[in-house]
């Protein structure tokens, strides 16, 4: 299979995440409909970071069981940093956006025909969570182009056909604010979300062939596991305020079975 087609493959591993985002575009879902696919979301994503990080510690675990320590130091030290620019940038980046919405909305009360429009604050969590879906699916991307390379051919597809899968699910935990807050986005909105969080898989296949670096890997899944988590806390904020505590924990439950299931598929590739 030549390194083009590996790398069709990983774009289509990565942009079957399109499969899950039409349902962003429901116009006032009921309640109940609002919390199940706010639960369902954070149930995918809790199973992504689980994911994430046993991955990008894998590489470490590996060299402190081998007392190679400086390469275990330089794994465990890059993922740290990865995790709390992850998640410590989007605290910041959200205060910021915070205080541009507070700005614009003193605008509006001053001038309403003058102050230009803001984006949501659903829709600024759903790109939060297609920037985290992207930074985990470009280091998804570097394992099906570092299989590629390293000729075990039948791997890659394998994987590819995991990854496929998973990011189908994922496609729903991005546009879960929307949804669950009655926010309509555009085709052209969702069609940049898809891109955002797809994308890098195969951005990460055509890079993984010709780089197979473990510290690269590493920094872009603790990033990943960093923002994830994140945005988590903050769909568990929305969560709480629909107080549907049955169904948030039976949704929550699926979107975990979801994610366990998709991942069978590349756990049984590797096997």
């Amino acid at each position: 299979m030549s390194g083009s087609q590996i790398t069709l493959l990983g774009a289509i591993a990565g942009f079957t995440i399109y499969l899950g985002l039409p349902i962003g575009r429901l116009q006032r879902p009921a309640p109940r409909l609002k919390a199940a696919l706010n639960a369902l979301a954070i149930g995918i994503l809790t199973f992504l970071i689980w994911d994430v990080l046993t991955h990008a510690w894998d590489p470490t675990d590996k060299a402190l069981s081998d007392h190679r320590w400086g390469t275990a130091a330089l794994g465990g030290g890059v993922l740290f940093v990865g995790l709390a620019i992850g998640m410590a940038g989007l605290v910041y980046y959200d205060r910021y956006n915070g205080r541009r919405r507070a700005a614009a909305a003193e605008r509006a009360a001053a001038d309403p025909v003058g102050a230009g429009a803001v984006h949501s604050q659903p829709l600024q969590l759903a790109w939060m969570i297609a920037t985290g879906i992207g930074l985990h699916n470009f280091a998804e991307g570097l394992a099906i182009g570092n299989s590629a390379a390293q000729g075990q051919l039948s791997l890659a597809v394998l994987l590819v056909i995991g990854f496929g899968l998973h990011n189908a699910t994922e496609g729903f935990g991005i546009v879960a604010p929307l949804a669950g807050e009655g926010t309509r986005p555009s085709w052209g909105t969702l069609g940049l979300l898809g891109l955002v969080g797809g994308g890098p898989t195969f951005a990460g296949t055509l890079i993984g062939q010709h780089l197979v670096n473990d510290t690269l890997s590493i920094a872009f899944l603790g990033l990943a596991a960093g923002s994830i988590l994140y945005v988590v806390i903050e769909l568990l904020a929305v969560a709480r305020r629909a107080n549907l505590k049955e169904l948030t924990t039976w949704m929550i439950l699926g979107g975990l079975l979801l994610g366990f299931t998709t991942d069978a598929i590349v756990t049984a590739a590797g096997a």
